[in-house]
């Protein structure tokens, strides 16, 4: 097929495209392995569980892994086991270590020394940049139609020419990117591949309850809605009593707090309202989801998923 080679250090994945790391527990051993085995690249969330469950997963992942495909650790820059995460990730020598919500220099040098790709998630060419220089192997540039936290206003294609322009590392879209259509007119940009999360997140494998896959499957156009979580950044949710809950500021109880994240507002608990869901409870927890989670009709293996994406890039072309 036509399309240009997806190169990130030494991963070659068959297809352009790259699965997000979403947490909590929704992206997991199950979920990254199937990526990898239908020839993208598969991320295990590191968020919400503990070092060794990480480690597991990793394990999990690679038994599991029936070709030479990649998997990778998402680890987030705004949790207090940030390093320790990170360090263990390099420790079981993971494909490649991706990070958002901050950049720190010390994860390009850790990465530099394993030999092991850090690729940083960031919404501006002015971040793309600062990442390309401290050391960043690839960045993904997220826009506003993406899923969970937010870190711009600006739409993805809006973004990414400016970012395409700014760096010449590989420069993975995302944020909204559902078909073959939107692959194409990624790479047409610029752009070396896309990152999908709602769709993979509707997939039989990945590793959220069916409860929390329904209510991708039954949400509407209108059904969606931008909450200030604690980490201090917008995150898109499906509409549910949890978001009524927390909708004007408004506080909720917290039964114990873990003290993850660096900068809290303790307003309510992100990460508890987060394994409230990933338990099957998607009324009183909250379920992140892309802006066209409403286009996804259909719970479908991962294979299927990206065959279907690979077949409509190929009639676009």
């Amino acid at each position: 097929m036509n399309f240009p080679q997806l190169k990130i250090g030494h991963m070659m994945p068959k297809v352009p495209i790259m699965q997000g790391g979403m947490g909590v527990g929704i992206s997991l051993s199950g979920l990254a392995s199937a990526v990898a085995n239908a020839g993208g690249i598969g991320i295990i969330s590191g968020t919400g569980i503990t070092v060794e469950e990480m480690r597991m997963h990793i394990r999990k992942a690679r038994k599991r892994i029936t070709n030479s495909g990649y998997i990778g650790v998402n680890v987030l820059f705004a949790m207090n086991d940030f390093a320790e995460k990170m360090k263990s990730a390099i420790e079981e020598k993971v494909d490649f270590i991706i990070s958002g919500a901050g950049i720190s220099r010390d994860m390009y040098a850790w990465g530099r020394e394993a030999g092991i790709p850090v690729i940083s998630i960031v919404s501006s060419a002015r971040l793309a940049k600062m990442s390309e220089r401290l050391g960043a192997s690839a960045v993904v540039v997220e826009g506003f139609e993406a899923g969970g936290h937010l870190g711009t206003e600006r739409p993805l294609f809006d973004i990414l020419p400016e970012v395409v322009e700014a760096v010449k590392i590989p420069v993975i879209a995302a944020g909204g990117i559902l078909t073959g259509e939107d692959l194409a007119r990624a790479l047409r940009i610029g752009a070396s591949g896309v990152q999908m999360g709602t769709r993979f997140a509707a997939s039989e494998e990945c590793d959220a309850p069916l409860s929390f896959k329904e209510k991708y499957v039954e949400a509407r156009q209108e059904d969606t809605i931008l909450v200030k979580t604690t980490v201090g950044l917008q995150g898109r949710a499906i509409k549910n009593h949890f978001t009524d809950l927390i909708s004007d500021e408004k506080k909720v109880k917290i039964k114990k707090c873990i003290d993850c994240l660096k900068d809290c507002s303790y307003r309510f608990c992100t990460l508890d309202s987060l394994i409230t869901s990933m338990n099957g409870d998607c009324e009183n927890g909250l379920v992140f989801a892309g802006a066209r989670v409403h286009e996804i009709k259909e719970i479908l293996p991962v294979q299927t998923i990206i065959n279907n994406i690979m077949r409509e890039y190929e009639a676009c072309i």
